[in-house]
Order: structure tokens, then sequence, then C-alpha cells
């Protein structure tokens, strides 16, 4: 093969690859949960402790921490929505059950204002990305708020996933 042969075919491979790593993407794509979806979620909380006879208050975050939906059931005491929300923007802040952050509760980090490190908050995750996260407060126990919290994930986690 002659040299401006190879060289002209040299060029046509390096033309064929993407930009080089410098010329990297100045923006990220963030997946987000839908607000039928964050309904849906909360209502599955709801839902499933009802079924024990609790009524709670649940708020759905999105990755962030911002609210994206929030319900307090007929009789649940008023702070349970408060309660909630900061589970929920707890679980989101730190991607973790808030039941793991139990023992960090009396520690500086876990005496900001605004986070709760008690059981009851989950968050959402789907394809190995944080989408959002619920909090549960007004049951019995935060074993409690957590399993009702967890049914509303096992509500759409089957859809999560397919969708990523």
């Amino acid at each position: 093969m002659n040299k401006n042969r190879s060289l002209g075919v040299l060029c046509l491979v390096a033309l064929s690859f993407p930009a080089a790593a410098d010329e990297a993407s100045r923006t990220v794509n963030i997946q987000r949960l839908t607000l039928e979806t964050a309904r849906e979620i909360a209502q599955g909380a709801i839902d499933a402790c009802r079924k024990e006879g609790i009524q709670i208050g649940v708020t759905v975050v999105d990755r962030d921490g911002v609210i994206q939906a929030m319900s307090r059931d007929t009789i649940a005491a008023p702070i349970t929505v408060e309660i909630s929300r900061q589970k929920a923007f707890t679980a989101a802040n730190f991607n973790a059950a808030t039941s793991q952050l139990v023992s960090r509760a009396n520690t500086p980090i876990g005496r900001v204002r605004g986070l709760v490190m008690s059981a009851g908050g989950l968050p959402i995750q789907a394809g190995g990305m944080l989408l959002g996260a619920v909090g549960v407060s007004g049951a019995p126990s935060g074993e409690t708020d957590e399993a009702c919290a967890q049914a509303g994930i096992d509500r759409v986690q089957d859809d999560l996933e397919m969708a990523m």
C-alpha cells in the first residue's frame, strides 16, 4: 500500500470515532418520577397502612428532596405530614433508608435542621439510579412506617425498572 493511501485510510478511521473525551457533554440526563408515579407510591403506602388499621402521613420527594406528592390520611395526626417530609428528604439526601441512619442521629450531622434519622424513609431507586424517596409517619413504630413506605415503592417498582 502506498504512503498516501495509508494516510487516507488512517484519516477515515480516525473520523469514524466519536469526539475525544475532552469534548465531553456539558449536561447530564436525569431520570425523574412523574407526578402520577409519585402519587401512586404515596397511595400505596396509605393503602398498606390502612390494612393494618393505621392512619399515616406520607411524602414522596424527587432526588433533590423537593416534594412531589404529599398526603395525610383522614384521621392521621397533623404532625405526620412534616415528619414524613423530613424522613423522605433525609432518605433522598443520603440515598439510604433512614433506619440505617439511626446511629447517626446524635452526631453533628444528625442534628442538622430538617433531617430525621429514624425508620420510615426509603430511597426510590431503579436501574441503579436514585429517583427520589418516600417518607411515612404515623404508625406505632418506625419499622411499620418503613414497611408501608416499601409497599408504596413495591406498587411501582417493576414499572420503574422496565422504564430504565
